[in-house]
């Protein structure tokens, strides 16, 4: 899939390794060949339940050990894991796996793991070819983010990049069709006629998008709701849009 290795310094950001917790994101990460699983904790009922490779050591634990492995009422489910960290994805082996047909789900520093896994959720039902986040001011893809997502955080690719504006300028340059989601956009996203390769802009929980990225967006379109609010949660607004660009995708 185009990833590459970890560096030292990445390395060293890990050296306490990812734990991920919850049927699902634990499911899903045993099932993906690129994640290394390291320990295993369990109950009696779980360790039945989940399918762990032979290679993997499962500790059996009741509830209450488990709940000191992860944050503070953290719903664990009854399994947690350590792993290692996912290898890095270049953002431009993602479009030479299929430009004709990419759709990009770009994040300006949005920061809540919850959000982030929840648009992850939504990529992944969506097939979107990965999410690109900012090395600063965004969640690690770690216990939290992987339960929200549901085990999304396994299938969708996430990209992390120095600088957002130059990203996206690298991006146009393929012929990408960057679009900003924004209250005050210009258009609606109803009629905005996507296309694909397509990256979709989504800015910060109450900030919105930045005015640098703002103005390297081929277009801002917004939600026309019609109601007494007229903005969405962002993981809201991520998954409508991204309805709203499959139907429009699929109509061309």
């Amino acid at each position: 899939m185009g990833r590459r290795k970890k560096s030292h310094q990445q390395h060293q950001h890990f050296a306490h390794r990812p734990r991920l917790w919850g049927k699902h994101a634990v499911t899903a990460a045993l099932d993906n060949p690129d994640r290394k699983v390291l320990k295993a904790w369990a109950t009696r009922e779980a360790a039945d339940f989940m399918q762990f490779p032979k290679d993997v050591a499962v500790t059996l634990a009741d509830v209450a050990d488990l709940g000191r492995l992860v944050p503070h009422d953290a719903p664990h489910q009854g399994v947690v894991i350590e792993v290692e960290a996912l290898d890095d994805i270049w953002l431009d082996a993602i479009l030479n796996d299929a430009p004709e047909r990419a759709v990009l789900l770009v994040l300006d520093q949005v920061t809540d793991p919850h959000n982030v896994g929840a648009i992850l959720r939504s990529a992944a039902a969506f097939s979107v070819s990965a999410i690109v986040t900012t090395s600063r001011h965004s969640p690690e893809a770690t216990g939290v983010l992987a339960k929200a997502a549901s085990g999304a955080l396994e299938y969708v690719p996430m990209v992390t990049v120095p600088n957002l504006a130059r990203a996206l300028s690298s991006l146009k340059e393929r012929n990408v069709f960057v679009v900003g989601l924004d209250e005050s956009g210009e258009v609606d996203v109803a009629d905005l006629g996507a296309r694909a390769p397509l990256a979709i802009v989504l800015g910060a929980e109450g900030k919105g998008l930045r005015q640098l990225t703002r103005a390297t967006c081929d277009q801002v379109a917004r939600l026309e709701l019609p109601g007494k609010i007229k903005s969405l949660n962002v993981s809201n607004a991520a998954a409508l849009a991204l309805y709203v660009a499959a139907r429009q995708l699929a109509a061309r």
